[in-house]
Parts: C-alpha cells; sequence; structure tokens
C-alpha cells in the first residue's frame, strides 16, 4: 500500500509538472524579450525616432532603387562655400593629396578582404576581420560599443566626411546642389550632391579628388583620434591611476592551462610563484623564466591557482597560458579620491573611449568607402577610371563585373563567420 501510495503521488507530481511546462516556456520568453528590450533600449529607441522622423518628412522622403531613401536639404553649403573663399588652394591641393591616398586606401582594403577570407579557412583561432559594427555588438579583438559612442562617432565621421566632399567640389568650380540624409535599411548616413553634369565634365584628377575627400578626411580622423588618445588623454589617465593588476575574457580553449586550472574570465591576476605583479608585462616577464610543461602558482585577488604551462602556438619552445583579450586593472590614486578628482578621471576616461571608437569606426567607414562597390566613393572611382580605360561602354561592363565580385567577397567575409558560428 505505501509503495501505491507513492506512485499515485509521483504520477500526479508528473501531471502537475506536464501542464506547468507551458507556463515556465512562456515566462521564459518572457523573461528573454525583457532582457532584450532592457539591454538595448537605446537603440530601439533611436530607431523608433528615425521611424517616427520619416512618417513625418514622408512627402519630402525621395525613393531610389526601391531600399534608398534620401532627405534632401541645403545643410552646410554657405559654410562649404566660406570656407572654400578663404582656403581655396590649401584645399585643392589637400584633395590631390587625397586622390593617393584614396587608391592607396582601396587597395588596402581590397587586400584585407581577401587576407581576412584566406585566414578563416586557415587560422581556426583567427577573429573575424570583418564585423558589423552595431551598438550592443561585441566586436572580435576591440570589445561592446556602447550607443553613445555610436551616435556621436557617426555623426562626427558623417560630418567631416559629406563636408570634405563638398569643399574640394566647391574649390573646383563644381556646384553642390544638395546636402542631407540617406537611409539605407538599418544604416544611416549622411549626402553631398554635386553638379554631375558639371563633375563629369571635370578632368579625372579632380573628379578623383572630390570623390576620394571624404574617406581621405575619415583616415585623418582616425589618426587624429588615435594620437589624442594615446599622447594626451591616455597620459593624462595613467598620471591618477595605478596598476592593481590584469585580467582577461576570454580563453583560446578549455584543453589551455588557465580553463583547466579553473581560473575564470575575468579573475584578477596579482602574481606568479610568489611574486606580486602589477602589470601584465611584470607578470609576463617573470612567465618567460619558465617552459611549457613547469608548473607555476598564480595569486588572483582571493586566492591561487596551480597552472601547468602548455605550448605557445606560435613559438613552441615559450609558455601559454591560454587567455586572450587581456585588459589592466586600475584605479584611481589616493590624491583624486575627491570630487573634482573623481569628476575628472570620469570625464577623462569618457574622453578615452570615444577616441578609440572614433578612430576604429572612421577608419573602417574611411577605407570601406574606398571599396569599388555601387554607391560608396571607391565604385564611383573605379567607374572613372574603367571608362577612361576602355571606353564607356566597356568599362561600364567591367566596372558593374567588378563590383559585383567585391560585394560577393564582402558578403563572404561578413556571413561566413556567422554561418560556422550558428553551425
Amino acid at each position: 500500500m505505501p509503495q501505491l501510495h507513492f506512485t499515485k503521488i509521483e504520477a500526479e507530481k508528473k501531471e502537475i509538472e506536464k501542464h506547468l511546462k507551458p507556463e515556465k516556456v512562456m515566462i521564459a520568453m518572457v523573461e528573454a524579450f525583457l532582457t532584450f528590450l532592457v539591454r538595448y533600449k537605446y537603440i530601439l529607441l533611436f530607431y523608433l525616432a528615425v521611424g517616427i522622423f520619416l512618417l513625418l518628412k514622408r512627402k519630402s522622403i525621395e525613393v531610389q532603387a526601391k531600399f534608398i531613401l534620401l532627405y534632401r536639404r541645403q545643410w552646410g553649403i554657405r559654410l562649404m562655400d566660406w570656407f572654400v573663399s578663404r582656403y581655396r588652394q590649401w584645399v585643392i591641393l589637400w584633395g590631390y593629396i587625397g586622390v593617393g591616398a584614396g587608391y592607396v586606401g582601396l587597395g588596402l582594403i581590397s587586400l584585407l578582404l581577401f587576407k581576412n577570407l584566406y585566414d578563416f579557412f586557415t587560422v581556426p583561432e583567427a577573429v573575424a576581420g570583418v564585423s558589423l559594427v552595431l551598438p550592443g555588438l561585441d566586436v572580435p579583438g576591440v570589445g561592446v560599443l556602447p550607443f553613445w559612442y555610436w551616435v556621436l562617432a557617426l555623426f562626427v565621421i558623417a560630418v567631416v566626411h559629406e563636408f570634405s566632399h563638398g569643399i574640394v567640389a566647391r574649390a573646383h568650380g563644381v556646384t553642390v546642389k544638395n546636402t542631407g540624409l540617406v537611409f539605407l535599411g538599418p544604416i544611416i548616413g549622411a549626402f553631398v550632391e554635386p553638379n554631375e553634369k558639371k563633375l563629369t565634365k571635370e578632368k579625372d584628377i579632380v573628379q578623383y579628388s572630390i570623390l576620394a575627400a571624404g574617406s581621405f578626411s575619415n583616415i585623418l580622423t582616425a589618426m587624429v583620434a588615435a594620437l589624442l588618445l594615446n599622447f594626451v588623454v591616455l597620459g593624462a589617465l595613467e598620471g591618477m591611476q595605478q596598476p592593481q593588476g590584469f585580467t582577461f575574457k576570454e580563453y583560446y580553449g578549455e584543453e589551455y592551462p588557465f580553463s583547466q586550472a579553473g581560473i575564470a574570465p575575468g579573475t584578477l591576476i596579482r602574481g606568479i610563484n610568489g611574486i606580486e605583479t602589477f602589470t601584465f608585462e611584470e607578470f609576463n616577464e617573470e612567465l618567460q623564466h619558465y617552459r611549457p610543461g613547469d608548473t607555476i602558482t598564480v595569486a588572483t585577488a582571493t586566492s591561487e591557482h596551480t597552472v601547468i604551462l602548455a605550448q605557445n602556438p606560435d613559438s613552441p619552445k615559450k609558455p601559454f597560458l591560454g587567455v586572450k583579450y587581456l585588459e589592466p586593472k586600475l584605479e584611481l590614486k589616493d590624491k583624486y579620491h575627491t570630487s573634482s578628482g573623481k569628476l575628472g578621471y570620469g570625464f577623462l576616461s569618457w574622453i578615452a573611449g570615444f577616441l578609440k571608437w572614433l578612430s576604429i569606426l572612421s577608419l573602417g567607414i574611411g577605407l570601406f568607402n574606398l571599396l569599388p562597390l555601387p554607391i560608396v566613393d571607391g565604385g564611383r572611382m573605379a567607374q572613372v577610371f574603367l571608362h577612361q580605360l576602355k571606353g564607356p561602354i566597356a568599362g561600364e561592363k567591367r566596372y558593374r563585373q567588378i563590383s559585383l565580385f567585391f560585394l560577393a567577397l564582402l558578403l563572404l567575409n561578413l556571413l561566413l563567420p556567422w554561418v560556422v558560428g550558428l553551425v
């Protein structure tokens, strides 16, 4: 009898769980949806605002190629004319320099696409070389792009890019008819619309200089941002900080030393074999005294772990911990633990993050715009070159072939890592 009673209870329990399972699934789905809303709230609000803007301005929006939306205005044209009236010769010279830089950039980004695809098939641990850079997404090897950095950096990049097109065009006497916003699916940008009839009648070098000016300026912006970051802002921050050790974001694989020792990503590493270290450089200097197969003791903020060193994949005689994406752990010096000190430190930290992403995005967008693809500047440059080389008909045919080839190459670079990740 007791056994029968127990069996009856188990059956009733299973029946209750059967009815509760759909509720658990529904609760899990709601929780996942709410988590998504919280994580991407700023992005969702931003695109909601974009949607409202397009709805309100629908009568002023022009549709091209069925999916390109143009909002034409006259923003900045007077400023372009004012700038050119004072610095015309400098702008012309700068535009000509940009032609050489533009073709170098076109060759560089093309080679990088080929190399990234080659590495994908030949180097298993290679990081994806091409990635969509959108707020909230983890960019391989760089980190997560914050929303406000994304918005402000895109604004700066777009203004610099289009203003550069405009002033070089005006310096050569080519009228700028309109400026405005362009919407290409989730991609939002700006444009400058020169007088195409006047532009096509100009010498090749003039057309190249106008077309290359935007990307050249973006590349220069990236360089200036990187210089400011490394030689001004980081220097000021380092003077306010003191190192406490280092952390890491990921393992190279579960079979490597730190994973085997149970040292989790994000753990603060403070020493090796009883020697306290405050930076990875100090830690690594001591680590080089050992060889693969040796046993060391790694000190964290709370405990010690025994680690058996592995072989470095790139240099088998050197030791390897099996971690990547190292980050220093820094704390504010005692003398800056004041309201003004913390405020200044927070401001410099924000500026450092912004300059980092401005440099990355500006370089990436500048180089992307030099690809021989339809719509972007590199495609127009290739089109002008091929028309002059082979004539309008044969040149246009070859331009379309090259554009399709590079579009396929770009899509392979973007989609293959994603598809393999799903598998």
